[in-house]
C-alpha cells in the first residue's frame, strides 16, 4: 500500500545558496506549503533581501558551505529560530566552464570544495541531527550533467556525478542502519538562472525556470522520490539511451545538441556571472577583478576564474 503524501505544513527547512536562483524559488515554494525556511548564503545582504521579500517565516543567515564551523553554525541558528530541521536542501554550487585542458587548478579545486565537499559536510551535519530523531529529508541538487557528462564542463560534471553517487551510497547505508531518513537528488537541465546564463539548449526541451525545479523538489518531499528528473520527460530519454549501443546513444546526443550545451557559450552574456562568482572568493580583495577571468571574445572563455559563489546549481 502506497504511503500517503507527506504534509509539509509546520515543518522547518534549511536551504544552502538560498539568496537567488533555484534556492530562492524553492524557499518560496516551501513557504507556500506552510513551511518555515532558513536561507543561507555567502552573500548575506542578498539573502536578507530575499528573506524580507519572502515574508516572516523566512530567516537569512551567513553560510560558507566549505567551512564546517560556518555550516554547523548555520544549522544551529536555523534550529534555534525555526525549531528542529525536517529538511536540508544542499543547493549551493558553482559552475565554471571551458575546455578541461585549459582549466586552472584553482577553478577545479573550488568547484570540488563547494559542489562536493559542501554537500558532504551538509549531509554529515544534518544527519547528526536527524538520525537521533529518526526523521528528516535531505535533498541534494545535482544536474543532468551528473548523469551524462557534458563537454565543456568536465569538472562540473564530475562534481555532479559525485553528488548522485554520494546520495545513493548514503541512502543505502541509512537503509542498512534502519534509519527513517529520506534522501533525494535533483537533476535539472539548464535552468534560466544567472548560473545558467549564456549556455546552449538541447533540442526539444522547454525552457526551464527555477520555479519548475522548486515544484519538483516539493513533489519529491511529499512523495519521497529519490531521483528527480527535471523536466520529467528526460527520465524516459535516459531509459532509452541507456539501452542503446554507445554509437547510437552518442549520435542521439549530437542530434539533440546535448553535447553542445556547455561547449557553445555566449561569453558576453555569461561574463557577469563569472565575475560575480570570482569576486565572492574570500581570498580576493573586495571589488577586485580576478585576473584569470576571460574577457568577452576569448576563444575559451570559462574555467579560469576563482569562484566561491554559493548559488543555484
Amino acid at each position: 500500500m502506497a504511503k500517503a503524501p507527506r504534509i509539509l505544513a509546520g515543518e522547518a527547512a534549511a536551504i544552502t545558496g538560498g539568496a537567488r536562483g533555484i534556492g530562492r524559488a524553492t524557499a518560496e515554494a516551501l513557504l507556500q506549503n506552510g513551511m518555515k525556511v532558513a536561507i543561507g548564503d555567502v552573500d548575506l545582504e542578498a539573502a536578507r533581501k530575499s528573506a524580507a521579500e519572502l515574508g516572516p517565516r523566512t530567516v537569512a543567515l551567513p553560510l560558507d558551505v566549505t567551512d564546517r564551523d560556518s555550516f554547523a553554525a548555520f544549522l544551529d541558528e536555523s534550529e534555534r529560530q525555526l525549531g528542529p530541521l525536517d529538511v536540508l536542501i544542499n543547493n549551493a554550487g558553482i559552475m565554471q566552464i571551458g575546455r578541461f585542458i585549459d582549466e586552472d587548478d584553482l577553478t577545479a579545486q573550488r568547484m570540488v570544495d563547494i559542489n562536493i565537499h559542501g554537500v558532504i559536510l551538509g549531509m554529515k551535519l544534518a544527519l547528526e541531527r536527524m538520525i537521533p530523531r529518526d526523521r528528516g529529508h535531505i535533498v541534494n541538487i545535482s544536474s543532468q550533467a551528473g548523469k551524462f557528462g557534458a563537454p565543456g564542463g568536465a569538472t562540473y560534471s564530475a562534481t555532479k556525478h559525485a553528488v548522485v553517487g554520494l546520495t545513493e551510497a548514503v541512502r543505502g547505508e541509512l537503509r542498512l542502519m534502519g534509519a527513517n531518513i529520506d534522501l533525494s537528488y535533483v537533476m535539472p537541465v539548464v535552468v534560466n538562472t544567472e548560473l545558467g546564463s549564456g549556455l546552449g539548449r538541447m533540442r526539444g526541451l522547454p525552457s526551464l525556470e527555477p520555479s519548475h525545479v522548486a515544484a519538483a523538489i516539493v513533489e519529491a518531499l511529499k512523495e519521497r522520490i529519490v531521483d528527480v528528473w527535471v523536466p520529467k520527460s528526460t527520465r524516459r530519454t535516459n531509459r532509452v539511451t541507456t539501452m542503446l549501443p554507445r554509437r547510437l546513444s552518442e549520435g542521439m546526443a549530437r542530434a539533440l545538441r546535448a553535447d553542445r550545451v556547455l561547449a557553445d557559450v555566449d561569453v558576453a552574456t555569461r561574463r557577469a556571472y563569472e565575475l560575480r562568482a570570482s569576486r565572492s572568493e574570500p581570498a580576493l580583495n573586495e571589488g577586485a577583478d580576478a585576473p584569470q577571468i576571460a574577457k568577452a571574445g576569448d576563444e575559451h572563455p570559462a574555467g579560469h576564474g576563482r569562484a566561491g559563489l554559493d548559488d543555484a546549481a
